[in-house]
């Protein structure tokens, strides 16, 4: 049996699913090591969900993501029987270069690590695990799929800062992100809503990472994120959009340095920073504090911000679609957000959006309302199918 590994990387995390590959691709299990060099544990389920494993280690035996990447083999190699044939990896950022998934050798790699100023949180621990597998496996093959390449077909006047031009040519434009995770949704719509996916969506990447993508006919017209995962809706830890004047002002009378205003950016802002409570919904719903009472209230009106202004680009609506950890989980927060978008023509049904049911608007909703959950983990496997595949028939 010949299978497929997708492997994302964090900064303590590492997050993986084992395919069978067939006449199509069948999830064998999921996994994932958390708390790297702190307390690490390891968790893997089967393809029904239940857990098979559960196990926790010393930080001296899983310091660092090089060894949570040899438990994970070696437990893969006693479980599974069968050929590894290729592993497929989440990169966050391909630049303007990369538009479609690549399988990754030295000069791929040494060119994504350009990138890694633009996407510090996650570009560094994408590549070091791919450094790690081309080590200890250099022959076998190791695909990059990109979060940015499903917003490579924008026009141009999407993608240009009103800034000097030469810079769009040194690479400082709009990228876009959670290609990935948006890619995997407008399939799905295809399948589920095929008048919908043909039509004008916007669809709703709530997270951690937070981020709105405007679809025509299934292909990205527009994205709340730029040139960094920074921009557009606040975040976790995130501040999304930001008045540039703001982080002058921070550096030249704030005196802050630029590694003191990365980290306040990216690790201390968004729903944490407003909030000083947690970056977790779900605790700022459960708190009456001010702070996570504003930051909530934030959230969902810069949604809305968004919303609006991605209606406005795709000249009209026809379908909002909500999916990933918030979207898919917080009947709370749809509701609140879908009252925002009322004026769009947009109508709740309370019991379908209790139940988390696919279609989510009232039957005479002018713009339809749905949930569709995401699973970036099939897509990279599609991916990295399909480049190995296209490799071996062309030898």
């Amino acid at each position: 049996m010949d299978t497929i590994l997708v492997a994302n990387a964090g900064s303590s995390s590492l997050k993986f699913e084992l395919f069978a590959v067939g006449s199509g691709l069948t999830k064998l299990v999921k996994g994932h090591v958390e708390g790297i060099g702190t307390a690490p544990y390891f968790i893997v389920k089967d393809a029904g969900g239940d857990k098979i494993v559960d196990k926790r280690y010393s930080s001296s035996e899983v310091p660092d993501l090089s060894s949570a990447m040899h438990r994970v083999g070696m437990w893969l190699r006693e479980q599974h029987e069968g050929e590894l044939v290729a592993v497929g990896h989440r990169v966050v950022h391909g630049g303007a270069e990369y538009g479609r998934p690549v399988r990754v050798d030295r000069r791929v790699l040494e060119d994504l690590e350009r990138y890694i100023p633009l996407a510090p949180l996650h570009q560094p621990n994408n590549l070091a695990l791919i450094e790690t597998l081309l080590e200890l496996r250099p022959d076998l093959p190791q695909i990059a799929c990109f979060d940015t390449a499903f917003h490579r077909g924008h026009d141009p006047v999407t993608d240009h800062y009103a800034i000097p031009a030469h810079f769009f040519a040194e690479g400082v434009r709009r990228y876009g992100f959670h290609g990935l995770s948006y890619e995997y949704v407008a399939g799905r719509l295809q399948e589920i809503a095929p008048d919908i996916a043909r039509g004008r969506v916007i669809v709703a990447h709530l997270g951690n990472g937070a981020s709105l993508c405007a679809m025509r006919d299934g292909r990205s017209q527009e994205c709340t994120f730029g040139f960094t995962a920074l921009d557009g809706l606040p975040m976790g830890t995130r501040c999304g959009q930001i008045d540039p004047g703001v982080l002058l002002y921070l550096i030249e009378q704030g005196k802050m340095s630029s590694s003191d205003l990365q980290d306040m950016l990216y690790n201390e802002s968004g729903l944490k920073g407003l909030s000083g409570i947690s970056n977790d919904v779900r605790d700022l719903l459960a708190s009456e504090d001010p702070g996570a009472i504003l930051a909530l209230d934030h959230f969902v009106h810069r949604i809305s911000l968004n919303a609006g202004s991605l209606a406005a680009a795709l000249g009209g609506l026809d379908a909002f679609v909500f999916t990933a950890g918030i979207g898919e989980n917080s009947p709370v927060m749809r509701e609140r957000i879908a009252t925002k978008l009322a004026w769009l023509g947009a109508q709740l049904d309370p019991m379908r959006n209790e139940n988390g049911e696919t279609r989510l608007s009232t039957d005479d909703s002018k713009v339809g309302l749905y949930l569709v959950p995401t699973d970036e983990e099939l897509m990279i496997a599609r991916h990295t199918h399909g480049v190995i595949t296209e490799s071996n028939s062309s030898l």
